[in-house]
């Protein structure tokens, strides 16, 4: 069943389970025994007792994700592969200074392992994931405990009396309430989610800065050793090529997160946004759950993969995601504008590496995917290669100065319009000023002001 219900990561979750002390193989569906149902909830309480009320079982998640990062193998960084990265740090922040008005993040920068990574960026994963997780955690515990409900389980009781789950409405053996058993066990599965996808994505990132949202609360650039000479073996380029460039994109990122101070909040912000209007379709979950036998995993496996469990996307959550694919469609535009352009007098192999890195990220890795299944969000921006013409744009009409001006305000930021036609974005700037300037004219004149000509 758990093989079932986690699919990839289930090799993972069962290892973790045993090495709690738990052993799978003695829960494979719902006996009918009510002391072989006593003993199951015996040991579903022991798997779920460091869940806590908890949407997410962090310690799970955490464990996971180490043992993700390590599983191909995650040496300590000696001294002189840290200073590689570090001097690739420091020359593309050179290069950059005549690339961006933006000045170098104060942050100081970070050579790492995978599990470095791990432990660095795991406080932003529960601030993506706990809000979407702590909905889904409620809206599939009332499903499920409504329709099982409404199941006749009376069998695994005493001769017409309640049941020994006891309907799901109460207690089931040992005092364990039953909407406190779903929470839980909607924690840990999270968890083991949350984790099995870190882990993962600590064997794909070069650094904090790949998936367009900052992993980092304060801002610093930093490259992940393994990965970049991973990425790096099999190219036409010089490995140090490759460094320098992934250096160069890490620390442009890095500068705009540190000098737009309100554009991480406002980019969690549209997860959140997200986050609050998750729902889950009900009618369909509790009819899958009524025809689900809860020991034939082939038919867990089928409602799962059909579905059931994923929410249900809202207008108002179609009009965030839509703003969030813009916002991050502008971040990677404008690092890859800028970072290109620092890296073209230096590099020889700048073109072809811009134009891996953006099938990289069009295509997506399996832990984004993941992460994509468990929450509803694709952290991919589609428009990149439209906002990077923007971005370029935008420096050919008014210089770099103009370009990176746009970031000084939320209200200043380019739309999906502008996407479409990157050329007119300067005479539909020009066209909002006038009608704000007409705007503040006719608001003078209402309150007998004079009007400001300037």
């Amino acid at each position: 069943m758990l093989r079932a219900m986690l699919g990839p990561g289930a090799d993972d979750a069962i290892r973790e389970l045993r090495e709690r002390g738990i052993d799978p193989s003695s829960m494979p569906g719902m006996p009918t025994d009510p002391a072989a149902v006593q003993q199951a909830f015996d040991q579903m309480q022991r798997m779920l007792a460091a869940s806590g009320d908890e949407p997410v079982n962090w310690q799970m998640a955490h464990d996971l994700a180490r043992q993700q990062a390590a599983a191909e193998g995650d040496p300590s960084l000696s001294p002189a592969r840290e200073r590689e990265l570090l001097e690739a740090l420091a020359v593309a922040e050179l290069w950059l200074d005549a690339a961006t008005e933006l000045p170098p993040s104060s942050g100081r920068p970070r050579a790492w392992s995978r599990a470095e990574w791990v432990e660095a960026t795991l406080p932003t994963w529960r601030t993506l994931t706990e809000p979407i997780a702590s909905s889904l955690s409620s809206a599939l515990a009332g499903a499920l405990t409504q329709a099982m409900r409404d199941e006749d389980l009376s069998g695994f009781g005493d001769a017409g009396g309640p049941g020994a789950l006891g309907g799901l409405g109460g207690e089931l053996p040992g005092g364990v309430d039953a909407s406190q058993l779903l929470r839980r066990l909607g924690s840990a599965v999270f968890g083991m989610q949350v984790g099995q996808a870190a882990g993962t994505l600590s064997r794909e990132v070069f650094g904090t800065t790949d998936i367009g949202l900052p992993l980092l609360e304060r801002p610093a650039p930093a490259l992940v050793a393994t990965n970049v000479e991973a990425f790096a073996e099999g190219l036409d380029a010089p490995v140090e090529e490759v460094r320098l460039f992934l250096a160069l994109r890490e620390a442009a990122a890095t500068r705009l997160f540190t000098h737009v101070p309100w554009l991480r909040a406002h980019l969690l912000a549209l997860v959140e946004t997200y986050a609050r209007g998750i729902s889950i379709d009900v009618e369909q979950l509790e009819e899958a759950v009524r025809s689900i036998d809860p020991t034939d995993a082939a038919a867990l496996q089928q409602a799962l993969s059909g579905g059931v469990f994923a929410p249900h996307t809202t207008p108002e959550q179609k009009a965030a995601l839509e703003r969030l694919e813009t916002a991050l469609a502008l971040v990677e535009g404008w690092v890859d504008q800028v970072a290109s352009a620092a890296a073209l007098p230096h590099l020889p192999h700048t073109m072809a590496l811009r134009e891996m890195i953006r099938r990289r990220r069009a295509a997506g890795g399996p832990a984004e995917q993941t992460f994509a299944t468990l929450v509803g969000l694709e952290l991919r921006p589609r428009r990149l290669r439209d906002a990077s013409a923007l971005w370029a744009q935008i420096a050919r009409d008014g210089g770099t100065q103009a370009r990176d001006a746009v970031w000084e305000h939320p209200d200043l930021m380019p739309g999906s319009d502008d996407l479409d036609d990157p050329a007119g974005y300067r005479a539909r700037r020009a066209a909002a000023i006038d009608e704000s300037a007409d705007l503040d004219r006719a608001l003078a004149e209402i309150l007998g002001e004079e009007p400001d000509e300037s």
